[in-house]
Parts: structure tokens; sequence; C-alpha cells
């Protein structure tokens, strides 16, 4: 794929989000843009309690910074320590990073990468909001990420590596900044057999988190080249039931599921 056609992914990827930004987080969701901006659109709290998270984590978070995005709960996986820095991938309004202040405390730091602007500006008054001083919300794309080498504890991210069309990338990344004994902790949507390329094509499923998924041997594959070990990849055989009511008839919860992805840089 051209570095063209990569840069009109991530365009149509910004447009999609910036929407869901200026929604005022009422109205976010995976899925495609019609059935993210429905009427009928669940609160966002019902979506995220539906996707792992406890109550207390939907209640403790500044107003406005839970959306309702996301196919998982990152913070499950991740086992966050006093003192970790963490980074968000994707941080969108700045849910998990305000989850994973708490576990973190004051001392630590929390990083936020989006390459949406009207995400960061959010994320950034959420934090002002809630008087949170080590928190930083940086804007920037996943593949290049503003983050020095070699100071992140743990990598955590939610449904927006499936978004990227440079994965391998991505991965090099974190592998950069990650500290050596450093950790990656990510839920995202995956696929479990070939998706049909009249659905990679149609940018609407793309950017609604289902036709870019990649093959769970790939990801493997690109996880090793960029020199993690401790791989695992879990699917979630479960996610099925709400994937489908992400683009309802469309059938590709036949094809892609939600997964851990957990790995160590060496």
């Amino acid at each position: 794929m051209t570095q063209l056609a990569n840069d009109n992914i991530r365009k149509s990827v910004r447009e999609q989000y910036s929407k869901v930004a200026e929604s005022g987080g009422s109205t976010g969701c995976c899925g495609t843009e019609s059935s993210c901006c429905s009427e009928t659109q669940p609160d966002a709290k019902v979506t995220s309690i539906e996707l792992g998270y406890s109550t207390s984590d939907v209640n403790q978070v500044p107003e406005g910074a839970n959306m309702g995005l996301g196919c998982g709960n990152p913070k499950a996986i991740a086992s966050l320590k006093s003192g970790e820095t963490v980074l968000d991938l994707g941080s969108g309004g700045g849910f998990d990073c305000f989850l994973a202040v708490q576990e973190v405390g004051v001392s630590a730091q929390v990083i936020g990468v989006d390459m949406t602007p009207e995400m960061v500006s959010k994320a950034r008054a959420n934090a002002d909001k809630a008087g949170h001083k080590n928190i930083d919300f940086r804007l920037g794309e996943i593949e290049h990420l503003p983050v020095a080498d070699n100071v992140v504890d743990v990598i955590i991210s939610n449904c927006v590596i499936n978004l990227s069309p440079e994965k391998e990338k991505v991965f090099k990344e974190s592998f950069r900044v990650l500290k050596s004994g450093g950790r990656l902790a990510i839920s995202d949507v995956v696929a479990t057999a070939d998706i049909p390329e009249e659905a990679q094509k149609d940018m609407e499923l793309f950017t609604g988190c289902l036709s870019g998924a990649s093959l769970i041997a790939d990801i493997e594959a690109m996880l090793k080249d960029a020199g993690f070990c401790d791989i695992e990849i879990q699917p979630k055989d479960e996610s099925k039931e709400f994937i489908q009511n992400w683009v309802p008839g469309s059938k590709l919860e036949d094809y892609v599921v939600s997964a851990t992805i957990e790995a160590i840089k060496p």
C-alpha cells in the first residue's frame, strides 16, 4: 500500500473520530457512522460496563471522558503498579488514562497519544476539570509516537491499532518507547478469517474498527519482528455478540472478534 493510500486512511479515521469528539461523547461507539450516530445509541456507561469495565470505573472519570468506545478493558490485563509510566495509544477523551492514573499514583506519569486534534483538546479539558497534573495528552500518530526511547513501563490501547494501515510500525514504535521488561496490554479487534475484499475496501467499515483488523498469526509475526517475546493473543468469542450490533446484518462477526494482546520487551 502506498504512503498516499495510508494517509487517506488516516484522514478518514481522523474525520470519523473528530465527529465523535464534537458530538460531546453521547454518540460514541465502535461501528459505522450510521450505527454510532443514531438516536438509539446506548449510554456510554452502559456500553463500557458491557465491555468489561466496572461501575466504579465509569463513575470515577471526568464527565465526557468515557465515550463508550472500545472493544474491551485493557486496564484489566495491565496489572498496573504504583509509580509506573503508562502510555495509551489512541487515548481519545482520556477514559483509560484517567483510570490508569488511579492505579499508578500522582508521582507517576500517564501519557495519551491521539492523532485527532479534537480528541486531544477534549482530553486536556477533561484533565483540567479533574485537576490531574501528571497526565500528558499529546497529538501524534501511533506509527510515529511523540515519546522518547525507553521511558514507558506499560502500553495500553483499546480498539485502536486495528485502525492503523501500518500496524508493523505501531509495534516497532511501541518496542522503541518501552523500557526493558516493559509490556503491552492491549484490547483490539483481530481477524479470525480472511475478511472479504469488498469489506476491506469499505472505508466506513474500516473506520468502524471492523475491516482493518489483521489476522492473529500476522499480529503475532509483527510483534516478533518488532522484538517482543512472551506474546499472548487471546480471542474473546463472546465479543461476537456486541460486534454483531456494531453493523447489524453485515456478518462481520464471522470474521473478527475482540482479543487481548500481551507481550514483553526483553
